[in-house]
């Protein structure tokens, strides 16, 4: 058996530190052939295992009780084909690397969500979006990926090749293999023009069709106990021709985003009657502001303050009663809730297990400040969501299991009849992938 890079063996947890757990084992291999001679020796001694990325997932999808690979060994670009805008990566990169590395050669992923902290395999593995009227997840993006399965037998996938393997594990939850490779498709480098600005949340919902229309990326934020919101655009422009100034930069997304608004936190962790008032003071102070940059660098800004998240894909249609049902959950919680919900949108796809298989889809994020109830909160919004056919993240806070999400996904069994094939056994079984997809 190839040897794998030795790793130290310690408690490992997620980035909101709601998910911990120590491995029996820890293996940093450096390449496929390493990796499938581990997964053979893994299946042979009756061994489970688990890959695991940046740790950004609130749920306990990469939590490995026995051997925890640790992908950061495989994390090179590999190649980029810059007249076939595409790019081919180590399923260990993280979006960030990966973002630098594009923009060197002029070109650039066509979306992405608010962090770029993730590894590649974590982010395209959990459905990780951002929002835009004709685009999908990120895993849409996805031509090519190499699957290394329970055997050690490497796949190659892609549309032509092993499709049905390509349908599953561009989501695939890890449990299908471990991903080593990915291939992405890109677009020519683009900057972005962002629009900032507050307005009433019946007036967001009133133009919110037009607004996502008529904008290549639009979003908002509704503040708990106000009637009022932001609006976020993000539109194509030629030039980077109004870069936001350094210092406004750093005031907007680090002291006023994660400073000061962390120690708003604390206080209404503290005083939990003063919530209301901070979200309509947050409300009411906010100014309006435009902008232009290299696109990751809208799309992504930095995340400090710590926090619990849920988030559920409905239908489009069904945002305008979500909504309304989660204004009634929230005023009768026995606690308040202090980080704004975030709304966002998406295309249909084709992959059987993305929150936008087969439909356009709204996203509806909850957050709750790490150290404040959550459950009660995310557990409200569930049934609501559940109601209207709502699909949640595979990578926040749910309480679904495979016989609830079953009538969710059309493609279901589908996707756990290529699991039986691949993994029958079980070396990537969790407890999340029991619970979601069923032992």
């Amino acid at each position: 058996m190839a040897r794998t890079a030795p790793a130290p063996i310690s408690t490992w947890s997620n980035w909101s530190g709601n998910q911990q757990v120590r491995p029996a084992r820890v293996a940093m291999p450096a390449s496929t052939d390493e990796l499938s001679a581990l997964l053979q020796d893994a299946a042979a001694t009756g061994r489970g295992v688990k890959p695991v990325g940046s740790g950004h997932s609130f749920t306990s999808a990469a939590v490995a009780d026995d051997i925890q690979v640790d992908m950061s060994g495989m994390s090179r670009i590999v190649a980029v084909d810059r007249a076939a805008r595409l790019v081919t990566t180590q399923a260990g990169a993280r979006l960030s690397a990966l973002n630098e590395t594009l923009s060197g050669y002029g070109l650039a992923l066509p979306n992405l969500g608010d962090v770029d902290v993730q590894t590649i395999s974590g982010a395209i593995s959990t459905g990780t979006h951002g929002t835009g009227a004709t685009l999908g997840c990120l895993s849409t993006f996805v031509e090519r990926l190499t699957l290394v399965t329970a055997t050690g037998e490497v796949l190659h996938c892609s549309a032509g090749r092993h499709p049905d393997v390509f349908a599953a594990a561009r989501v695939g939850l890890g449990a299908l293999g471990v991903i080593t490779e990915v291939t992405l498709r890109c677009v020519d480098a683009f900057v972005l023009r962002a629009h900032e600005t507050p307005a009433r949340l019946a007036d967001l919902l009133a133009g919110v069709e037009d607004r996502i229309a008529e904008n290549d990326h639009f979003e908002f934020f509704w503040y708990p106990y106000t009637d009022r919101g932001q609006a976020k655009t993000n539109n194509r422009v030629p030039l980077d021709d109004a870069p936001l100034p350094r210092f406004r930069a750093w005031l907007d997304d680090e002291f006023l985003s994660n400073t000061v608004y962390g120690g708003l936190c604390r206080l209404g962790r503290a005083v939990p009657a003063l919530v209301p008032s901070v979200h309509e003071v947050a409300a009411r102070a906010l100014t309006e502001r435009t902008y232009t940059a290299r696109s990751d660098r809208v799309f992504c800004t930095p995340r400090r303050v710590k926090f619990t998240e849920m988030e559920y894909a409905v239908p489009r249609a069904a945002l305008p009663e979500a909504l309304a049902a989660l204004e009634r959950i929230l005023a009768a919680l026995p606690f308040r809730v202090q980080f704004p919900v975030e709304v966002r949108f998406t295309a249909a796809d084709d992959i059987w297990l993305s929150h936008g298989y087969g439909r356009d889809s709204a996203y509806l994020a909850l957050h709750q400040f790490l150290g404040t109830p959550h459950e009660p909160y995310f557990r409200a919004f569930e049934q609501v969501a559940a109601s209207l056919g709502g699909r949640p993240h595979w990578g926040k806070l749910h309480y679904r299991d495979a016989e609830s999400l079953r009538p969710a996904y059309p493609r279901f069994d589908d996707f756990l009849a290529v699991r039986d094939r691949l993994d029958p056994h079980r070396l990537f079984r969790n407890a999340y992938t029991t619970q979601v997809l069923g032992s």
